[in-house]
Protein backbone atom coordinates (compact mmCIF):
# COMPACT_ATOMS: atom_id res chain seq x y z
CA UNK A 1 0.00 0.00 0.00
CA UNK A 2 1.53 2.98 -0.81
CA UNK A 3 1.66 6.05 0.92
CA UNK A 4 -1.15 9.04 -0.34
CA UNK A 5 0.13 11.93 -1.78
CA UNK A 6 -3.06 14.23 -1.31
CA UNK A 7 -2.76 17.42 0.87
CA UNK A 8 -6.28 18.75 1.54
CA UNK A 9 -5.29 21.92 3.02
CA UNK A 10 -5.61 24.41 0.95
CA UNK A 11 -3.29 27.27 2.54
CA UNK A 12 -0.96 27.28 5.13
CA UNK A 13 -2.36 28.60 7.55
CA UNK A 14 -4.19 24.90 8.11
CA UNK A 15 -1.32 23.82 9.88
CA UNK A 16 0.13 23.29 13.20
CA UNK A 17 3.79 22.91 14.06
CA UNK A 18 6.19 23.04 16.98
CA UNK A 19 8.55 25.21 18.21
CA UNK A 20 11.79 25.12 19.26
CA UNK A 21 10.68 23.96 22.92
CA UNK A 22 8.00 21.50 21.62
CA UNK A 23 4.96 24.22 22.07
CA UNK A 24 2.26 23.83 19.21
CA UNK A 25 2.50 27.18 17.17
CA UNK A 26 -0.68 27.40 15.08
CA UNK A 27 0.96 29.35 11.42
CA UNK A 28 -2.73 31.72 11.18
CA UNK A 29 -1.38 33.47 13.60
CA UNK A 30 0.84 34.33 10.38
CA UNK A 31 -2.48 35.40 8.17
CA UNK A 32 -2.13 38.68 6.38
CA UNK A 33 1.76 38.11 6.32
CA UNK A 34 3.97 37.51 3.75
CA UNK A 35 5.98 34.08 4.58
CA UNK A 36 9.51 33.06 4.04
CA UNK A 37 10.20 29.18 4.79
CA UNK A 38 13.14 27.94 4.80
CA UNK A 39 14.64 24.53 5.83
CA UNK A 40 17.52 25.65 7.46
CA UNK A 41 20.94 23.97 8.63
CA UNK A 42 23.78 24.82 10.99
CA UNK A 43 26.76 23.21 9.48
CA UNK A 44 26.27 23.39 6.04
CA UNK A 45 27.84 25.62 2.82
CA UNK A 46 24.85 27.60 2.19
CA UNK A 47 24.91 28.16 6.44
CA UNK A 48 26.71 31.43 6.39
CA UNK A 49 25.27 33.55 3.27
CA UNK A 50 21.57 32.10 3.84
CA UNK A 51 21.32 33.18 7.59
CA UNK A 52 23.07 36.26 7.20
CA UNK A 53 20.94 37.06 4.04
CA UNK A 54 17.88 35.97 6.20
CA UNK A 55 18.10 38.20 8.45
CA UNK A 56 19.06 41.07 6.75
CA UNK A 57 15.61 40.42 4.83
CA UNK A 58 13.79 40.47 8.24
CA UNK A 59 15.29 43.53 9.22
CA UNK A 60 14.75 45.42 5.95
CA UNK A 61 10.55 44.03 5.25
CA UNK A 62 9.33 42.76 9.08
CA UNK A 63 7.62 45.88 9.64
CA UNK A 64 5.88 45.70 6.63
CA UNK A 65 4.47 42.31 7.02
CA UNK A 66 7.31 39.70 6.23
CA UNK A 67 7.80 37.17 8.32
CA UNK A 68 10.64 34.10 7.95
CA UNK A 69 9.78 30.86 9.26
CA UNK A 70 13.12 28.68 9.44
CA UNK A 71 12.62 24.66 9.99
CA UNK A 72 16.06 22.82 11.24
CA UNK A 73 16.33 20.01 9.13
CA UNK A 74 19.13 17.21 9.76
CA UNK A 75 18.08 15.38 6.54
CA UNK A 76 21.08 16.31 4.49
CA UNK A 77 24.53 14.86 5.42
CA UNK A 78 23.60 15.11 8.85
CA UNK A 79 23.96 19.05 8.94
CA UNK A 80 21.82 19.97 11.88
CA UNK A 81 22.67 17.52 14.25
CA UNK A 82 21.70 19.16 17.84
CA UNK A 83 18.64 19.76 19.48
CA UNK A 84 15.97 22.21 18.10
CA UNK A 85 17.18 24.07 20.90
CA UNK A 86 20.41 23.84 19.75
CA UNK A 87 19.48 25.23 16.21
CA UNK A 88 17.56 28.00 17.39
CA UNK A 89 20.25 29.05 19.90
CA UNK A 90 22.97 28.74 16.81
CA UNK A 91 20.88 31.27 14.73
CA UNK A 92 19.86 34.09 17.14
CA UNK A 93 23.27 33.97 18.84
CA UNK A 94 25.44 34.10 15.60
CA UNK A 95 23.45 35.38 13.41
CA UNK A 96 21.17 37.63 15.32
CA UNK A 97 18.20 35.52 14.02
CA UNK A 98 14.99 37.44 15.47
CA UNK A 99 12.09 35.38 13.28
CA UNK A 100 11.01 31.67 14.42
CA UNK A 101 13.36 28.97 14.36
CA UNK A 102 10.95 25.87 14.62
CA UNK A 103 11.17 22.57 16.26
CA UNK A 104 13.48 19.89 13.42
CA UNK A 105 11.38 18.49 10.93
CA UNK A 106 12.13 15.94 8.26
CA UNK A 107 11.36 17.32 4.89
CA UNK A 108 11.47 14.18 2.65
CA UNK A 109 9.62 10.96 2.60
CA UNK A 110 6.52 9.24 4.42
CA UNK A 111 8.01 11.05 7.78
CA UNK A 112 8.28 14.18 6.27
CA UNK A 113 6.22 17.36 8.13
CA UNK A 114 3.15 18.06 7.13
CA UNK A 115 3.49 21.45 5.99
CA UNK A 116 6.50 20.37 4.06
CA UNK A 117 4.38 17.85 2.10
CA UNK A 118 1.62 21.02 1.80
CA UNK A 119 4.52 22.94 0.41
CA UNK A 120 6.19 20.08 -2.31
CA UNK A 121 2.31 19.41 -3.24
CA UNK A 122 1.83 23.30 -4.03
CA UNK A 123 5.10 24.28 -6.13
CA UNK A 124 7.65 21.43 -7.15
CA UNK A 125 11.50 21.71 -8.06
CA UNK A 126 14.09 21.10 -10.11
CA UNK A 127 13.69 16.96 -8.66
CA UNK A 128 9.93 16.99 -8.54
CA UNK A 129 8.61 17.61 -5.36
CA UNK A 130 11.29 16.56 -3.54
CA UNK A 131 13.45 18.87 -1.70
CA UNK A 132 17.34 18.44 -2.79
CA UNK A 133 19.04 20.10 0.06
CA UNK A 134 18.93 22.22 3.32
CA UNK A 135 17.77 26.24 2.45
CA UNK A 136 15.17 25.51 -0.18
CA UNK A 137 12.95 28.52 0.01
CA UNK A 138 9.07 28.96 -0.17
CA UNK A 139 7.55 32.10 -0.67
CA UNK A 140 3.79 32.61 0.09
CA UNK A 141 1.44 35.47 -0.05
CA UNK A 142 -0.94 36.88 2.50
CA UNK A 143 -4.04 34.39 1.93
CA UNK A 144 -1.27 31.67 2.70
CA UNK A 145 -1.23 30.25 -1.17
CA UNK A 146 2.46 29.29 -2.19
CA UNK A 147 3.80 31.88 -4.85
CA UNK A 148 7.45 30.12 -5.53
CA UNK A 149 9.74 27.71 -4.54
CA UNK A 150 13.50 28.66 -4.74
CA UNK A 151 16.45 25.70 -4.82
CA UNK A 152 19.31 26.32 -1.88
CA UNK A 153 21.56 27.89 -4.26
CA UNK A 154 18.98 31.01 -5.04
CA UNK A 155 20.10 33.09 -2.10
CA UNK A 156 17.21 35.03 -0.27
CA UNK A 157 18.45 38.63 -1.28
CA UNK A 158 17.72 37.42 -5.11
CA UNK A 159 14.40 37.07 -3.73
CA UNK A 160 13.92 40.66 -2.31
CA UNK A 161 12.09 41.77 -5.02
CA UNK A 162 9.34 39.08 -5.57
CA UNK A 163 8.80 39.56 -1.29
CA UNK A 164 8.48 43.61 -2.17
CA UNK A 165 5.43 42.87 -4.86
CA UNK A 166 4.02 40.50 -2.23
CA UNK A 167 4.31 43.25 0.27
CA UNK A 168 2.97 45.95 -2.04
CA UNK A 169 6.40 47.39 -2.35
CA UNK A 170 6.38 47.81 -6.19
Amino acid sequence: MGASTSVPEKSIFEFTVKDAKGRDVSLSTYKGKVLLVVNVASKCGFTDSNYTQLTELYGKYNDKGLEILAFPCNQFLKQEPGSSEDAEQFACTRYKAEYPIFGKVRVNGTNAAPVFKFLKSQKSGFLGSRIKWNFTKFLIDKEGKVIERYGPTTEPLAIENDIKKLLGED
